[in-house]
């Protein structure tokens, strides 16, 4: 009946007895055999107390005080008034109503008159989502696991017999609610769970995602990849829009299948130049009983410029006479070709769109946005390794892209001790130089990265695009592949050939600091265009340029150019900002400033500078985080050069919270598990009450002090454990 309590078993009490029965026999003859002075004596009752504080703690001492309750039991509801709680799912009769209002009602109900004749019955709210204006906090969630710890606070004063929740156990936010309800189980606090809610999804039509491009090429193609959702009891066929600002719309035409997701894409060609507000729309389904989530807006800004692209070959095979081809009928490009000769006494190819040289300086090299190398090496007549050194940090630093296209004379072995090696993305068979020929053609096939790429978009329509693949003529050379690079996607391999590490990957891509690789590895893309002509070759390396150049273009100046990652953000993404700036003459700058201004959706404003990065290309980096969905506004300015440009940044943001989205009863009982408690639906309510009303008068209210765990014993062993060492040594010096 004392306050003081022994946790001891049978196990720790018989060893904690033989302990101090073995320390007083060692202390008495360690006592006997120093003479019995005083000081001996001493160190032996020091010892014999270091031992018995050790095997206290083994026993793990308590200070319990019991407060007893001064009012009456207090049964504490807990309402989650969530934004999901707003679905209106909870059938009345024949009708649905929103899971709030049916807890509003059942708050002013007469059920809880039983619980209070000997009870306080109090009602709390959680999850409320509404800022100062009434607007809707898209970070804000429902954190269960604060809403039950906070029924523990000032626990002496409620005297806490039980606690009603209210929820969808929509649990979005915080630390898992098991937390919680095991401390409410500690003090024997019982919560019973009510499942406010269907567990199955309302009928519904819902476009989970957009992932539109942050900019596009006027009168060129542009993909706007989409999720949507259906939960609607039958599979339903659906025109998909897009719509412009200017009312303009594009369209197509969806099949999604009962209780799935669809992920698609829809093309357009945007033609007015500017910031182009659009959005994505689902027509309302007869059933359907949300449509908020019908739209989603994104915006996109429309410019009209070129690539500049350069294409570099020492043998005009067919491969390289129908590239150029391709990019010089391209308006949207602008195409420079060098052809060498190395072995015709190191003369150069020359005509229309031809250069006379590499371009051996910075500011020539850094005006490409997309260098094709194809079957060019090191070596006389060819490149030298300082325009390698140039070509890595246009890509890395500048954000241009690189595109491999190996020949049978095997002039890309000569690059793979230069800087440029560690670019390539695959690795090759040294050992066959030459590449691997065969007498019968073979095709690409897609892998699943390829099937989703924007690269391999032959056909028109999306799902005509693997009969496409699968149709167009094969090839009769490729390169000596082993396989792929980390960090490499593959997006075709051969049909046939494999090895150890599967099938010969031969379309490669790869990031390389802020630029992209492209791997090519074969020489027959020509061949599609059999029987078709210029179509989907053409469109093809239309493509790639696009794709690789894309960042190089989000915002351009004369002097500056400013490009981000990612271009499609959500709130909380932290955004890379990377910058290029020029003197007045053309050459990359090796030291300035380039600051940014970040106007933010609420109007506030931020500005920071950009770090320049080693290797003198003029590139510069910075990062900043955006929290809130809307429109960020984008300046940058170089004070070296004078040069500004400016973007927008469109964040498309979701709540936590999402609207429609079926209970979730797990979670619930989980609470209800841990506590003892119990979990019922809402017609369950009334049996639920009553075996609260069943519940036994709470106990007094314990307060426990562990004495064995707390600091201050902790203290006292380490101070005793030194004290007996000290005078020991004290004591043999003596």
């Amino acid at each position: 009946m004392s306050p003081l309590v022994f946790h001891i078993s049978s196990l720790t009490l018989v060893l904690g007895l033989l302990v101090l029965a073995g320390t007083l026999v060692l202390s008495w003859f360690a006592w006997t055999r120093r003479g019995r002075t005083r000081v001996a004596l001493g160190l032996e009752v020091l010892r014999f107390l270091c031992v018995l504080l050790g095997v206290v703690t083994l026993w793990q001492p308590e200070w319990r005080s019991v407060i007893e309750p001064d009012q009456d039991p207090e049964i504490v509801v807990l309402i989650d008034d969530s934004p999901s709680m707003t679905t209106e799912d909870v059938l009345v009769g024949e009708e649905a109503t929103s899971r709030q209002r049916w807890v509003a009602k059942q708050r002013e109900a007469s059920l809880w008159e039983t619980l209070q004749e000997d009870n306080r019955v109090t009602f709390e709210t959680f999850g409320e989502a509404l800022s100062g204006d009434g607007s809707l906090l898209l970070d804000a969630g429902t954190d269960l696991n604060s809403a039950l710890r906070g029924l523990t606070r000032d626990q002496e004063q409620r005297n806490l017999r039980a606690a009603v929740l209210f929820s969808d156990g929509d649990w979005t936010s915080g630390n898992p609610p098991v937390e919680a309800a095991t401390r409410l189980s500690l003090r024997n606090i019982p919560v019973f769970s009510v499942l406010v809610g269907s567990n199955r999804s309302l009928p519904d039509l819902e476009i989970v995602s957009v992932s539109a491009p942050a900019f596009a090429q006027a009168g060129e193609r542009v993909q706007v990849p989409f999720t949507v959702r259906n939960t609607m009891p039958e599979a339903v066929t659906t025109t998909l829009r897009l719509r412009e600002e200017s009312g303009k719309e594009y369209s197509k035409t969806l099949t999604l299948p009962s209780g799935g997701e669809l992920s698609d894409a829809l093309f357009f060609t945007p033609v007015e130049t500017g910031l182009r507000k659009m959005a994505l729309l689902l027509p309302e389904q007869p059933g359907e009983m949300m449509t908020q989530n019908n739209e989603v807006p994104f915006q996109m800004t429309v410019r009209d410029q070129k690539i500049k692209v350069l294409v570099v070959e020492t043998l005009p095979r067919w491969e390289y006479r129908y590239i150029r081809n391709a990019l010089s009928r391209d308006p949207g490009v602008e195409v420079s070709c060098l052809l060498f000769h190395p072995d015709e006494g190191m003369r150069l190819g020359g005509g229309p769109d031809y250069i006379s040289q590499f371009p051996n300086t910075l500011q020539d090299l850094s005006e490409y946005d997309v260098v094709f190398l194809g079957d060019v090496g090191i070596g006389p007549g060819q490149l030298t390794v300082e325009q390698c050194q140039m070509l890595r940090g246009l890509v890395e630093q500048q954000a241009s892209g690189l595109v491999f296209i190996p020949g049978s004379q095997g002039h890309l072995f000569s690059l793979l001790d230069s800087p440029l090696g560690d670019l390539v993305p695959v690795i090759l068979d040294e050992t066959q130089k030459s590449g691997v020929a065969q007498n019968a053609p073979s095709s690409l096939v897609l892998t699943s990265d390829g099937k989703e790429s924007l690269l391999t978009m032959l056909a028109s329509k999306e799902q005509d695009n693997p009969s496409v693949w699968k149709n167009l003529p094969g090839f009769y050379w490729h390169a000596p592949v082993l396989r792929n690079r980390g960090g490499a996607t593959v997006l075709a391999v051969h049909e046939t050939r494999k090895n150890r590490n599967g099938r010969i990957p031969l379309l490669v891509t790869r990031q390389a600091g802020t630029g992209k690789i492209l791997f090519m590895g074969t020489d027959g893309a020509w061949r599609w265009r059999r029987g078709v002509e210029d179509l989907y070759h053409y469109r093809f390396w239309g493509q790639v340029a696009r794709w690789m150049s894309y960042q190089r273009k989000m915002a351009e100046g004369e002097r500056l150019r400013v490009f981000y990652a990612p271009d499609s953000p959500e709130p909380g993404d932290t955004i890379v900002v990377n910058a290029n700036a020029y003197t007045e003459e053309g050459i990359p700058l090796q030291e300035g400033q380039v600051l940014i201004d970040v106007e933010r959706p609420d109007g506030s404003a931020e500005r920071f500078e950009l770090v320049a990065m080693e290797g003198g290309q003029g590139a510069f980096y910075g990062r900043f985080r955006v929290e809130e969905p809307g429109e960020y506004g984008l300046s940058a300015t170089c004070r070296e050069n004078g040069n500004t440009v400016t973007s927008t940044l469109f964040v498309a943001g979701q709540t936590l919270e999402q609207i429609g989205r079926p209970a979730k009863p797990e979670v619930l009982q989980e609470i209800a598990k841990v506590t003892k408690g119990g979990m019922g639906t809402v017609e369950q309510l009334a049996e639920l009450v009553e075996r609260i009303a069943a519940l036994p008068e709470p106990l007094p209210i314990e307060d426990r002090l562990e004495i064995w765990n707390h600091w201050i014993w902790a203290t006292l062993f380490v101070l005793a454990l030194s004290l007996f060492w000290v005078l020991r040594k004290l004591a043999g010096m003596i």
